[in-house]
């Protein structure tokens, strides 16, 4: 402890990746071979009671070292900071974080830097919710209404949602948020499930795993789509009769169509009953989800794991473009930002159904949905939050499901945190697995150029 109180002294950040591409996890019609990774961060204070804030934004590969590089240079704004205000007012840093103007100039409030301002303003969150004792959604639920106004960036979004608005659906969301608390741990929060529906599955894998997710209490599976239709009418007849009429199965189609295609192919596959159709187009085309939405009914459209901010995702709510709004805890701005993007669905009546298919995602977003539930929309009716069934044994509070529900964590903190280990291990390129599988790399490379460069001799030349 200082004379000024704790502070934070480091900022320390990992290039993290998984070999997911291996085995064709992850694998979609727009991305075929992704490596999911993490751009990680921590913030170390030197606060007598040792916590520390654990944040990450997701990537697929190939650009972490990008994502790493952009939250290096937002370093001189937590270096010094104090701890104390920081944890009674994250709102201020993301302020500080979206205010600097010469990094502000290279979104503004999206892209690569909008992410690693996400990475650091959750990794503040973590601190602050570990340090009150509280996981984050618990943290967020018992707060004053006033407060987590006060934490909310109302620039751009106050001709849809004011202070004003936003406090009287936080007071109203107070009504009855003690019995739902006591129904949610008792029964969790509902999960659909993505893992049978990479894909780079073959048919059999699809169908085997599609049985087991109904087996495991599922209610919803979702399958990639996009690349062939033929292979999509056969994979989506495959897992129709997998699960049975009384299962929901989302298709997704992570932005591969143009508006007129979104159209024609999702009617193609509606013989199979889609509950949703997801990323049909770009995240960017506010209209061209609308119209997609209009000609597809009664299949629902769902965005929102790409969209940039909450000025888009107030405009896909004002266009009526959308039937399912995605959060992604690690896209946007931190916490901050996706309190304002609950309250703008709950001012819409649009449920939200988050995005949790990368790296630590299911962790951090069980927290903003659990929060949602017991202190605002108050419902989980067609609410479900995404669900894919690896990489958790790398934190060191995994999701636990138990019947197709999320478990509310108890852990204090937003469930971010990383084993050492696994740190160590998956650090790209100098961790254990990398710096052992590069050197394989390098090793037979280098057995390919001798065997091209060695000469031929008389007698080998006559064997052949």
């Amino acid at each position: 402890m200082t004379a000024t109180g704790p502070r934070i002294t480091a900022v320390d950040t990992y290039d993290i990746r998984f070999p997911t591409s291996r085995q064709l996890d992850g694998s979609d019609a727009m991305n075929p071979d992704p490596d999911y990774s993490a751009a990680y961060v921590v913030l170390r204070a030197d606060a007598p009671d040792g916590h520390q804030g654990h944040g990450f934004t997701f990537t697929i590969g190939r650009g972490n070292d990008v994502q790493v590089a952009a939250i290096e240079a937002l370093r001189p704004h937590l270096i010094g900071r104090s701890a104390d205000e920081l944890c009674a007012d994250p709102g201020t840093l993301g302020r500080d974080l979206t205010g600097d103007s010469q990094l502000r100039w290279l979104g503004p409030e999206k892209g690569v830097m909008h992410m690693a301002i996400g990475a650091v303003v959750n990794a503040a969150w973590d601190l602050a919710a570990k340090r009150a004792g509280l996981p984050l959604w618990k943290f967020l639920a018992d707060a004053e209404p006033e407060w987590l106004v006060s934490q909310i960036d109302f620039r751009y979004i106050t001709d849809v949602l004011s202070p004003q608005d936003a406090l009287a659906l936080l007071r109203k969301g107070r009504a009855g948020s003690a019995e739902r608390e006591t129904l949610l741990r008792a029964n969790g929060y509902p999960g659909y499930t993505t893992s049978p529906g990479w894909l780079g599955y073959s048919d059999e894998k699809l169908t085997r795993l599609a049985k087991e997710a109904v087996a495991d209490g599922f209610t919803q599976i979702k399958l990639k789509v996009g690349a062939d239709l033929a292979d999509d009418i056969r994979r989506m007849r495959a897992a129709r009769a997998a699960v049975g009429p009384g299962i929901r199965i989302a298709i997704d189609a992570n932005q591969r169509w143009n508006v007129g295609e979104a159209i024609d192919w999702t009617r193609a596959l509606t013989e199979f009953d889609p509950y949703w159709i997801e990323e049909p187009t770009s995240p960017d085309d506010v209209l061209g989800h609308a119209e997609i939405r209009r000609a597809v009914t009664p299949v629902k459209v769902a965005t929102g794991e790409h969209v940039q901010n909450r000025i888009v995702f107030k405009q896909l709510l004002q266009a009526g473009s959308i039937d399912v709004l995605q959060i992604d805890a690690a896209r946007v701005g931190g916490v901050n930002e996706n309190l304002a993007i609950l309250l703008l669905a709950a001012k819409f009546g649009v449920p939200v159904c988050p995005h949790a298919g990368g790296v630590g995602l299911c962790e951090l977003v069980q927290h903003l949905s659990m929060f949602d539930y017991v202190a605002l929309s108050g419902t989980t009716e067609n609410r479900v939050i995404e669900y894919v069934d690896h990489l958790h044994e790398h934190f060191t509070e995994p999701v636990v499901m138990r019947a197709g529900h999320y478990t509310a964590p108890d852990a204090p903190g937003f469930s971010a945190t990383m084993h050492p280990e696994s740190i160590a291990e998956f650090t790209y390129p100098g961790g254990t697995f990398w710096a052992a599988d590069l050197a394989a790399d390098a090793l037979a490379a280098g057995a390919v150029a001798r065997t091209a460069v060695t000469p031929v001799t008389a007698a080998e030349e006559a064997a052949v």
